[in-house]
């Protein structure tokens, strides 16, 4: 691949890094915080400025007045913490156009962010968390055929999950009573089968289980005649003495017999 092709190297954001040098820090005063800002370690001094001319000629900073270009200007003081060092384009002695800020707080240079930077800031803050508030919102939704949408704020989940199925088998699973919706369906779809399928007419049944009782009684005389029969027929009967009698005086009665001695 082409050196001259490659991408440039993404620098990194000056919002995000700050700097501070230990040496300067115990002397730190309005008359050479100046002098601090501009060290060769601190990135955010920029190299090509103005002040680093009067510097190198070692000229007042009051001659940057009368030059034209970018260049560094003390702004406010809160002598010991704060400091305030701002980057501007002069354009005549009385014009200059502003182009950042820089706080010195206890020594550590930060860059301070435009409004732009901090609006971009709050709005994609504001949409991560609307965001995730909405994803967080939407697992608890919860919807069944019968009830609709609900909620469910189970604190754990899997607790919750392991007691719903400890609870399935103890206890039975009761049915949920259905809606007016599915009752009224349902008595729809009866009435349909109804018309389609219609029931027989009651008079016909009454005649059908009259004909059945019918049966069942005639069968049942019968048997009882035939089993009344049968025990007429195994019955014996012992001859009485007026029937031994009226036998013998028609029939002549048999020689007695003697007892042989």
């Amino acid at each position: 691949m082409n050196a001259g092709r490659m991408a440039p190297i993404v620098q990194e954001n000056p919002l995000w890094i700050s700097w501070h040098d230990s040496n300067w820090i115990p002397v730190l005063n309005p008359g050479n915080v100046m002098d601090y800002f501009s060290e060769k370690s601190n990135p955010f001094y920029d190299r090509t400025c103005n002040n680093e001319i009067v510097r190198m000629q070692r000229q007042s900073l009051e001659m940057l007045n009368n030059m034209t270009g970018m260049e560094y200007i003390l702004l406010h003081v809160q002598d010991p913490i704060l400091y305030v060092i701002r980057k501007q384009h002069r354009y005549s002695p009385t014009e200059a156009t502003p182009l950042a800020d820089y706080y010195i707080i206890a020594g550590t240079v930060y860059q301070a962010p435009d409004l732009a930077s901090v609006f971009n800031s709050r709005i994609l803050s504001t949409v991560h968390h609307l965001q995730t508030a909405f994803d967080e919102a939407s697992s608890y939704s919860r919807y069944h055929p019968s009830k609709g949408y609900s909620w469910d704020f189970s604190a754990n989940k899997a607790i919750a999950e392991k007691t719903k199925t400890q609870t399935k088998k103890e206890a039975p699973v009761k049915e949920e009573p259905s809606s007016i919706f599915q009752r009224q369906r349902v008595d729809m779809l009866l009435g349909d089968l109804l018309r389609k399928f219609p029931l027989p007419l009651p008079q016909a049944t009454n005649n059908t289980a009259s004909g059945a009782d019918m049966n069942n009684a005639g069968g049942g005389g019968t048997a009882e005649n035939d089993h009344t029969g049968s025990e007429h027929t195994m019955i014996k009967q012992e001859p009485s003495d007026g029937m031994m009698g009226s036998g013998r005086g028609s029939n002549d009665a048999p020689p007695e017999k003697k007892m042989k001695l």
